[in-house]
């Protein structure tokens, strides 16, 4: 199975190729950034088939990362792995950004909790907890670190994610510390790919997936509070 996946959830701009029947990533790039996706990614893309070797018309499956993260970003990774599976005749799957960050510590089957965690902002964070074995402990959910800190109780964790470390600056004292503190801005893109070829497409939409609404709103419109006539 050919997969071209893409990543612009957070503070990078990533595509790679997976070619699963020679069992790795046939070509790959990512930039660090925190705003200019949009410009960035088609060409980063072009890129990355170019060096695959791999024409569009060949991929069996477009992947992408579906959040949370920043909500302009999301959008570019989405809308671009949307129109190449459309114009390619293609599926195409999305994955969440917490999976991602989880996934390739979950697959080393570990002893100790995984809590892939975000920032929010306003000191929350998006996180998930699970077990070493893949096991959910905590679904997904936006929540103050406070609160989100309560998972100590599984135990000294693996943290990963943007927020690893505010996670580990903020233990508690009592609590068994933190296995191991695995700081990344943004998830590996192979582990995109490799998630994206497992998911079932029925199941993993390629669409945005918000823990909470996006801090920007679009502004009230002045016809809001006019009086509308009744339906005819």
């Amino acid at each position: 199975m050919l997969i071209l996946a893409i990543d612009t959830a957070l503070d990078a701009c990533a595509a790679a190729v997976l070619d699963t029947s020679a069992g790795g990533v046939i070509a790959r790039e990512s930039q660090a950034m925190k705003r200019g996706h949009a410009e960035a990614l088609m060409p980063l893309i072009a890129r990355v088939m170019k060096a695959s070797g791999v024409a569009f018309a060949a991929l069996d499956r477009v992947a992408a990362t579906t959040g949370p993260g920043s909500f302009t970003g999301l959008r570019v990774g989405l809308s671009a792995a949307r129109g190449i599976a459309l114009a390619a005749d293609k599926p195409v799957v999305g994955v969440t950004t917490l999976t991602v960050f989880a996934a390739p510590i979950v697959s080393e089957s570990s002893e100790h909790p995984v809590i892939a965690a975000i920032d929010a902002r306003h000191d929350h964070v998006y996180f998930q907890v699970l077990g070493g074995d893949g096991s959910s402990l905590v679904k997904p959910k936006v929540a103050p670190i406070a609160e989100a800190l309560d998972a100590a109780r599984f135990g000294a964790p693996h943290l990963v994610g943007n927020a690893a470390k505010m996670m580990a600056e903020r233990w508690p004292a009592d609590a068994p510390p933190p296995f191991k503190i695995d700081q990344q801005a943004a998830p590996d893109i192979a582990w995109v790919a490799w998630l994206g070829a497992a998911v079932n497409p029925e199941s993993s939409p390629a669409r945005p997936y918000y823990l909470r609404a996006p801090d920007a709103k679009p502004a009230k419109s002045p016809l809001s509070d006019t009086p509308q006539p009744p339906a005819s």
